[in-house]
Parts: C-alpha cells; structure tokens; sequence
C-alpha cells in the first residue's frame, strides 16, 4: 500500500483500532504526510508479523522510540524513518532480525557511533545491508563494521564524528559504499585492503593526515575515490589494479587541502588529465606516468603550479605542442614527457625555468620534505615530516629516487615527434643532469653550449635527423657513440664516422705527385752537368786549338 504525499489526518490514539484489519499486507509507504507520533507508535505495535517494507519518512515523528513500536514486526525488511526529528537510543532494532535496509537520514541521534552500533549488533548484525545515518548529531570514533558481514553500503555523511579509523579491521568486507563525508574524523587512514568489494569511497571534509595508504591499489573494483579537503599529504596509487575507464574523478577529489604530492603512476587512467588539479596549488610532484590519459597537455599548467618540481606524464597518449605555460613552472626540475605524440617545436621559453638554470638546487636540499600539521606516526616512527619520492628514468632505466630527489634536474622528451633544431633555449639549461631528446625528428646541428653542461651525467640525442660534426668539448666526447648514433649525417667522435673535412687526400695522388716532383729535379740537375761539361770543353778546346 503507497499513501505517500496523501496529507492524511492525523489520527487521536484513542480512536485507533488496534485490531489489524489485513494479515497479509506486506508494503507499507506512509512518505510524506507529517503524521505524529500518537497516528503511528500505537497502531504500529500491534501490526503483524506479515509487513516487509515500511516507509515512515518525512513525517513528524519527534523524540526517542518506544522500545514496543516494533515488537511485532519482525519480519521487516526494509525500514525508513528519515527525515524526522528522532532521537536515541536505538535498542531495539538489533532484534529485527531480517532487517537488511535501515535509513535513519536527517534525523537528531545523538550518542556515540560505537554505542549505537552495539544496539545493532543482535542478530540484524549478520542481515544488515544498508545503514544510512547521513545528517544526524553523531560524534565519536568509526568501529569496526567489518563485523557486520553482510553490510554492503554504509553512509554517515554529515555528523560529528570525532575520532578516528581503527586501528585495524577484523575480517574481510563487502562493503560497496563507504561515505564519511564531512565530518572530523582524523587520523591517519588504515589498511583498505580488507574492502575488496569497495566501489566508492567518500571522506571529503575531514582532518585525515600523512599520506594516503597505497593499499588503495588493491581495491579493483574502485569507481569513485573522494578524499579532497583534508590534510592529507599525498596520494600514491602507483601500480594498481584500477581497470581502464572505470574510476571517476570527483570534482576536486585530487586537491585535499595540504596536498603536496601526487602519484597515479602505473594504473589505467583514460581521457584528459582532471581539470581539478588546476586547484592544486600546492602541489610539488606529480606523476600520473604509464596511464592511458589523452588530449592537449593543459595550458593551465602555468602560475596555478607555482611550486611544482616534479612533473611527469611519461608513457600517456598526449597530443599537441609543448604548451607554453610549462615556461612558467619556474621551480620545476625535473620534467618527463616522454613516450606521447608530442609534435612541433621544443619552446624557446624554455630558458625560463630557471631552477634547471641554475647549478643547485632551488632550495638547497638533497630531497622533498612535507610539514605534517600535527605529530604522526609514519612507519611506526613518530615524525612531522613526510619525504617524498619519484620514479625517473636514467639512462634506459626506471630508478626510484628518495634521499636525492631534490639535486635532480632532468628533461625527458624522448619518444614523441618533435621536430626542428634544438634550441638555444635548452643551452641555458646548465644545471641539468640529463638530457633525453631520443627518438624524434629534431634537425640542425648539435649547440656547441651542450658542452659547457659539467653536471651532465646522461645525454641522448640518438636516432633524430641532426646534422654536423660533433662539437668538440671534454662534455661532448665523454658520452658513448650510441648517445649520438641514428643521425645519418652526424660526424665526428665518439661516433666512428669522420667528417669530410678530417677525411685526407687520395692516397693514389700524392705518390704520383712526388714522382713527377722527382723527375723534373733529376732533369735539372742532369742539364745543368751537361751544360757545365759542354761549356768546359768549349773552352778548354779553343785554347787548345789557338795554341796549335
């Protein structure tokens, strides 16, 4: 029977029949018709074992629940008394013992959480699907709901829940949906792996802090993931089980208050990177390399990342030209794109980023470090700080950079189809430590400030179309032939190939030269004694015959 919205009259208890008049009716929907307590409390505690689903919500139900309003309807199912103006305790409904949905949304229970779970904890404990308790005056820690086994969705959105996660959880969940939604819940966040059904997770607007735990990368059937606005200090879910198309990013989702660090690294993201991370302006790494993720790299990567260090979309499907605003990431170090489709030319702004200018690092440090706000415990260490880390790729090879993440000053952009010379732009670069430009269709010749580069330790500029001879400079020559090789038209060492002009003369010519000199020599000397001889004897003859 469904008598929602009906305005029906409110009911004096005396006049009520507490005779049930069907013994058979199974559904009953009373939504909407701001009936009291004295029209349904006493009619409802003689109803009969029959009745499945009750809808009593938005009603003018008022104050606590007298422990006999449900002694004979046992058999519910399904039962919502949302919207109303209830109160605790809640003893009773731990006796219902088919109960599977119970919504008490938008009421006044007060008390603590764990307690009101202990009324629960009878039999509906193992029945129990759904418990919605979004919107009431709820305060303390989260208990262990693991313990309700057939619990599948669990929301408390928007009570003051003051305490904190446990420690730990008893057994394997089911759960499907979690929402914590704006609370004060704190802490750091446990061990999720427990949840292997989990589908969504909501707990936006709380005081969770140090850093996301990577366990999240087990739940493979994780849709929508919302943890903005906490103080949270980063977020790893590197190397996961999320499927192609399948989690959403929640507006913001990305940017909790303190966040500091991102690592998406290794899933299989699809479409355009979240617009949310344009709010993220504290971020100081991201790494969202070997996704899936497609388009134009943002042109709102600009002022907004004042302070980011660590960028890194390598092994994506991005598209397009280097956007200019990656000029503006002043403070940036180490910069990966590499493995995209990535066309055009290499900007000339990039002289800009004056952090990879200059031959130290920004702040003097060896590595990142966060400030947590408060003292937290962190691999069983008690500590205000959280030491960031990164995966970067170093001569051919992925390496995991902690303790010196911050002396490293990179640019990778191998692997796309960038074209035209290497700029000037990247000789004022001469803090860098590696330079990967392998694998593109870069022309010109090679910019002979590449050289003056002394904390060069990695350079690749293999298989492009560069021209010319190799500049001559301790730097350059220092790096193996196959830094250089597949430039049809690049000469000089480390490669074996010579220029044309350090190639000598025909080797056939210069005998042939020097015989031809040898010749002409013998020749004269030879006139010359002929024609002392001849002379001689011209003139000893014609003294000999004026004497005769």
């Amino acid at each position: 029977m469904h008598l929602d919205s009906c305005n029906l009259p409110s009911v004096i208890s005396s006049s009520i029949s507490f005779k049930n008049s069907s013994k058979t009716l199974t559904h009953l929907h009373l939504f909407d018709n701001h009936l009291p307590n004295s029209s349904i409390y006493s009619w409802l505690s003689n109803f009969s074992t029959s009745l499945l689903d009750l809808d009593l919500s938005l009603n003018n139900l008022q104050g606590a629940i007298p422990d006999y309003v449900f002694l004979n309807t046992t058999s519910l199912l399904h039962l919502d008394l949302g919207y109303n103006q209830i109160v605790g305790p809640l003893k009773y409904f731990g006796n219902l013992c088919s109960l599977k949905t119970l919504s008490l949304n938008n009421n006044s229970l007060t008390g603590q959480l764990p307690q009101l779970f202990s009324y629960l904890s009878g039999c509906s404990k193992h029945t129990l699907e759904t418990l919605l308790l979004n919107y009431n005056i709820l305060s303390g820690s989260l208990p262990d709901f693991t313990l309700f086994s057939s619990l599948r969705e669990l929301q408390i959105k928007g009570n003051k829940l003051n305490g904190s996660f446990p420690k730990s959880f008893g057994q394997l969940s089911h759960l499907t949906i979690l929402d914590l939604d704006n609370n004060n819940l704190g802490g750091s966040i446990p061990d999720l792996s427990v949840f292997v059904s989990l589908k969504e997770l909501h707990i936006h607007g709380n005081l969770f802090n140090g850093t996301f735990p990577k366990s999240i990368g087990k739940l493979s059937k994780l849709e929508l993931l919302d943890v903005s606005s906490n103080f949270l200090e980063g977020i790893d879910l590197s190397y996961n089980n999320f499927g192609a198309s399948k989690i959403s990013f929640q507006d913001q989702f990305l940017c909790y208050v303190r966040s500091l660090s991102l690592h998406l690294r290794n899933n299989s993201f699809v479409r355009e990177l979240p617009s949310s991370l344009y709010y993220c302006r504290e971020l100081r790494v991201i790494d969202v390399g070997h996704n899936k993720f497609s388009g134009k790299i943002p042109v709102w990567m600009d002022y907004t990342l004042s302070d980011l260090a660590f960028l890194s979309l390598r092994s994506n499907q991005f598209h397009g030209t280097l956007p200019i605003a990656l000029c503006n990431l002043v403070k940036l170090q180490v910069l990966d794109l590499s493995l995209n489709n990535i066309t055009g030319a290499i900007p000339k702004c990039l002289a800009n980023l004056i952090s990879i200018a200059k031959k130290e690092s920004l702040d003097g440090a060896t590595n990142i470090f966060y400030p947590f706000p408060n003292l937290v415990m962190l691999n069983g260490r008690k500590t205000t700080m959280y030491q960031d880390h990164a995966l970067l790729g170093w001569k051919g090879v992925d390496s995991l950079y902690k303790n010196t993440l911050g002396l490293v000053k990179s640019i990778d952009l191998s692997s796309n189809k960038l074209s035209r010379q290497i700029l000037e732009a990247i000789t004022s670069l001469v803090g860098l430590i590696s330079l990967n430009l392998l694998r593109n269709t870069l022309t010109g010749p090679i910019p002979p400030k590449l050289g003056r580069f002394s904390y060069l330790n990695s350079l690749d500029l293999s298989k492009n179309l560069l021209t010319g001879k190799i500049p001559s400079s301790t730097k350059l020559q220092s790096f193996d032939a196959p830094a250089y090789m597949g430039n049809p038209e690049l000469c000089g060492p480390p490669l074996p190939n010579k220029c044309p002009e350090e190639e000598p003369a025909q080797n056939e010519a210069i005998p042939l030269h020097d015989d031809k000199e040898g010749f002409v020599v013998e020749g004269l000397y030879v006139s010359i004694f002929l024609g002392f001889f001849t002379g001689l004897w011209g003139v000893c003859g014609t003294l000999m015959l004026n004497r005769s």
